[in-house]
């Protein structure tokens, strides 16, 4: 006799039947792969100094002279110095993580230097991008290093006047048409009351060595009003590229949001960060930051090594959202943050119907 076997509700063809959560790998998981790129040298990173400072002040230099042809040739060279100028502030930034060199000590000596050519006190920055990093995606703990981004909810109970300002700060021309002039100019000028006295004091120091950084380079150039403008359209440029970066990638359809008691370091990184993919000479300019959720997997990893930890496993392909560089044009249309959508980023127009 035979036996008559069941069918299971797994196999039963009239049952269909939801296919498993797909899990992000841990931290644990991910730690062996990203451990061999997180090993700062000095080659690279005296050649990224060579090959980024000495172009930098070689146009700066170029751009003085030709203040006595024309101008129009002047705001032409300004579009590879800002190139630079964004360069450099990678590699500032890099100095931050202490992932720049193996030395601690040179990392910050390096990285003043640099905080002072691109206008950005240096401890008072790393502390809040460093808080950035641990709370990115975090919504209940917004507002530090980031992009002011509102809920739907908390848009809606601000009085009209706020939300009128809130619309004008998300519009693209205020965003990154005046933010450069503000953040870089006037706001970097000033220490941040929640911030120790190491942080006040960089700020403090900064704008000493401004004054002789800024007053060489007017000497240099025939006058103030000279060195303001042969700086004024390169810190401008740079700043505006600079912020886009920071915009596309942690804003953009499909990035992840999530509240403190449900928040994961692994997906804040591979969901709430992008792989900004870049032609290859804006890859040069920005430092390979592109390579974002990378960079939030591990701070460690230099700038020159995220491109290589990227090509070395397909998990670091799959997981991430690729945005490719007209297709992120796109995400300046996200204003909120929708938590009876999910968590998704939506426009003005979706809450009005």
């Amino acid at each position: 006799m035979e036996t008559l076997t069941l069918p299971t509700l797994k196999n039963h063809p009239a049952i269909e039947t939801e296919p498993p959560v797909k899990k992000l790998p841990t931290m644990k998981e991910l730690n062996p792969l990203l451990l061999p790129f997180q090993k700062p040298e000095w080659k690279p990173a005296i050649w990224q100094l060579i090959n980024t400072l000495v172009p930098f002040f070689a146009l700066l230099g170029l751009m003085g002279a030709s203040l006595q042809m024309s101008y129009w040739l002047t705001l032409l060279l300004a579009l590879p110095t800002a190139g630079f100028l964004v360069r450099i502030f990678i590699l500032f930034h890099d100095c931050g993580h202490n992932s720049f060199t193996p030395s601690r000590k040179a990392n910050k000596i390096i990285g003043f230097i640099l905080g002072v050519i691109t206008l950005t006190p240096s401890e008072q920055w790393w502390k809040s991008h460093a808080i950035h990093h641990a709370t990115s995606g975090n919504l209940d703990k917004r507002g530090v290093g980031d992009v002011t981004t509102l809920t739907v909810e908390e848009y809606r109970a601000k009085p009209w006047i706020e939300r009128m300002g809130y619309a004008l700060f998300r519009f693209p021309f205020i965003m990154f048409g005046l933010g450069p002039i503000w953040m870089f100019i006037i706001a970097h000028r000033f220490a941040l009351p929640r911030f120790s006295k190491k942080e006040t004091l960089s700020v403090v120091w900064t704008n000493i060595a401004l004054i002789f950084y800024l007053g060489g380079l007017s000497l240099l150039f025939g006058g103030v009003w000279n060195m303001v403008k042969v700086l004024l359209p390169v810190f401008w440029l740079a700043g505006m590229f600079g912020i886009w970066l920071f915009y596309v990638q942690h804003q953009f359809e499909g990035v992840y949001w999530a509240p403190d008691t449900e928040w994961d370091y692994v997906a804040s990184a591979l969901k709430g960060a992008s792989y900004y993919r870049l032609p290859k000479v804006l890859q040069f300019f920005s430092g390979n930051i592109g390579f974002h959720h990378i960079h939030h997997l591990s701070p460690r990893i230099p700038n020159y090594q995220l491109e290589a930890c990227y090509k070395s496993n397909p998990i670091f392909q799959i997981e991430v959202t690729e945005i490719g560089f007209l297709e992120a044009l796109k995400t300046v249309r996200l204003k909120l943050i929708d938590t009876a959508r999910n968590n998704q980023m939506v426009t003005f127009q979706d809450i009005l119907g």
